[in-house]
């Protein structure tokens, strides 16, 4: 392993669930030993990609989320959306989720979560399969071919009994959802759960994201929230400056 490789294989022992560890758990996760680790650890906390707390134990850093920041894809398409998440939850009442694609894997990087409503899995920064996600399905409909075909060749992994794991069934929803315009995952991912979810448009009119709502299956009929949130969608993809979301008069509309 290269000094780089065990670098990031130091910030990569950190999860969404295993966001504080002790020096002996970082050793373990990244595969390095005691020695090792603690060297890393230590150049990272004077960088600022680490921090440690009272008890020793290190968490990811600030400097980490600075640089976070300049991703177009992170924390700059979440300012541009946000206005829209939030009308979109008030209106809802429903989870609200924003992601991207990264390789085979739908990636958030905004949720909204409802009470009173479906329990759901995913939050900030998490990964799921592409396949067992509403946002997923909507990004993967939109995707390269040689990402399609790579996802379909794959074993498809299960959640629930109603995950998709037959590839020619995967791919006439992935069909359906290019002619719909929108993706509906029922109980793929978590059981009593219905996603549904549309395609985000950058400024090239490349579906760069997805949003998606999550309610309980019998709280109400999905698609009655189809045109709220697809209007929502064309918001966020105005704010980007996708040609396909310009008013019939060529003007892009703000916020």
């Amino acid at each position: 392993m290269t000094a780089a490789g065990r670098l990031l294989a130091v910030l990569d022992a950190f999860t969404p669930g295993r966001s504080l560890l002790t020096l002996s758990e970082i050793s373990r996760r990244a595969g390095l030993s005691l020695t090792t680790a603690h060297r890393l650890a230590g150049e990272l906390v004077n960088w600022g990609a680490l921090e440690r707390d009272d008890d020793g134990r290190y968490r990811i850093g600030l400097h980490l989320l600075e640089l976070a920041a300049l991703a177009p894809r992170g924390l700059e398409l979440r300012e541009l959306a946000q206005p829209f998440l939030e009308d979109l939850f008030h209106s809802t009442r429903a989870h609200v989720h924003l992601a991207v694609r990264d390789g085979h894997e739908v990636v958030y990087v905004e949720t909204l979560r409802a009470r009173g409503t479906v329990t759901v899995l995913s939050r900030l920064g998490q990964r799921w399969p592409l396949h067992a996600t509403g946002t997923g399905l909507a990004l993967l409909a939109h995707a390269g071919r040689e990402v399609q075909e790579q996802v379909l060749e794959a074993p498809l992994k299960r959640f629930t009994h109603k995950t998709i794991t037959d590839a020619r069934e995967l791919r006439r929803v992935l069909a359906e959802v290019r002619r719909t315009g929108v993706a509906v995952a029922e109980e793929q991912l978590t059981l009593e759960a219905v996603a549904i979810a549309a395609p985000i448009r950058g400024a090239g009119d490349e579906v760069v994201a997805a949003l998606g709502l999550v309610v309980h299956v019998d709280e109400c009929d999905p698609r009655a929230l189809v045109p709220v949130m697809t209007a929502a969608a064309r918001g966020i993809s105005r704010a980007l400056g996708a040609p396909s979301a310009a008013d019939v008069r060529g003007v892009v509309r703000g916020r």
